[in-house]
């Protein structure tokens, strides 16, 4: 186990290496920067300028400072000594100045819990459905979910959101909850004030995010179920007299598990990227729409961050659903 475990940390680093590399290069590929404005003030920040000849030294020493001027490969190198320092720079266009780690632990407990209580909602709902749906194939409630589950499935997350904040939000047409933008005053707030304003704030964007993966994995868990529900080992467990909740949960379900587990793998990247258009909806200041500032302003110090954070959860999320399948099943051991 330690000598695997080892293995796939090796690779894991070789993995995200390329992974940053061919990020850093696409970024240096695409057209535009962050440097060629004439808006820059001398400490970096926004301002005016009097006089190209100003802007053009601004300019220059951004360039020279995000090595824009260097080739692709030193450029990334010496961004990548930094990094291994811990140091990732300075935000040059969503908040100049401010360091991109300072920027990212700001918003990031917003985000996971907006993505924690989606996934614990989606799971929550998603597995029993399933479970009953496969129980109960071909029946009346079987292809009643199924075609509730595809309705939800096939409509956009964007045409949702627009939908609910149109409808429920201030200035809707039930105005139920808050437009967004977090809880104002919260200290001035009891604990039963705050609870409620916290439901009234994310209520909306947690349902926004987790309809399509609780109609997705419903269906996921439905088809997997249905894999060993009529399998040997199953009808010798009905044999043996067990009821038929213990048949499906302890045995029916506990193989069909695997296929779970490997749907997993997305979500603690998720936690941190997989809520862009909903943030960016419901005007919450989280790393989905901090994500949507550093592309859209080509703040590249902001960007390489959030590739790195965001690949480290990609690949140790990996990691772990490898250890999860021995869990699950005895059987595999895990030795390359």
């Amino acid at each position: 186990m330690a000598g695997y475990l080892l293995k796939r940390l090796l690779l894991a680093l070789v993995t995200l290496l390329a992974i940053l590399f061919t990020s850093y290069a696409l970024l240096r590929l695409a057209p535009g920067d962050p440097t060629r404005s004439d808006m820059l003030t001398g400490d970096g920040r926004q301002g005016t300028i009097d006089g190209k000849s100003g802007a053009l030294r601004v300019n220059t020493a951004l360039r020279e400072k995000l090595a824009l001027d260097r080739p692709i490969l030193t450029g990334f190198l010496r961004w990548l000594k930094s990094a291994l320092r811990g140091d990732f720079g300075e935000s040059v266009t969503v908040d100049p100045g401010r360091g991109v780690t300072e920027l990212i632990l700001e918003r990031l407990p917003l985000t996971l819990k907006l993505n924690c209580w989606a996934i614990l909602l989606t799971y929550l709902l998603a597995i029993p459905i399933g479970v009953g749906s496969a129980a109960h194939a071909g029946g009346a409630g079987d292809r009643i979910a199924e075609f509730l589950l595809f309705v939800l499935y096939s409509l956009p997350v964007m045409w949702v959101g627009l939908l609910l904040q149109a409808l429920f939000c201030e200035g809707g047409r039930f105005p139920v909850f808050p437009i967004g933008g977090g809880i104002e005053d919260a200290d001035a707030l009891n604990i039963w004030q705050y609870q409620r304003e916290q439901i009234r704030t994310f209520l909306l964007p947690v349902l926004c995010l987790a309809y399509g993966g609780f109609a997705g994995l419903s269906r996921y868990t439905r088809g997997s179920v249905l894999q060993y529900i009529h399998s040997d080992f199953v009808r010798t467990a009905r044999a043996k007299g067990l009821s038929e909740s213990a048949v499906l949960w302890h045995h029916a379900f506990r193989n069909a598990l695997i296929t779970m587990i490997t749907l997993f793998n997305g979500i603690l990247p998720a936690l941190v990227g997989g809520s862009v258009l909903v943030e960016y909806i419901f005007n919450l200041p989280g790393m989905g729409s901090l994500s949507l500032l550093a592309l859209s302003s080509r703040d590249y110090p902001l960007q390489m961050a959030l590739f790195t954070f965001t690949g480290a959860l990609t690949l140790l999320g990996i990691l772990l659903c490898d250890l999860l399948y021995m869990a699950a099943d005895p059987r595999i051991r895990l030795t390359r």
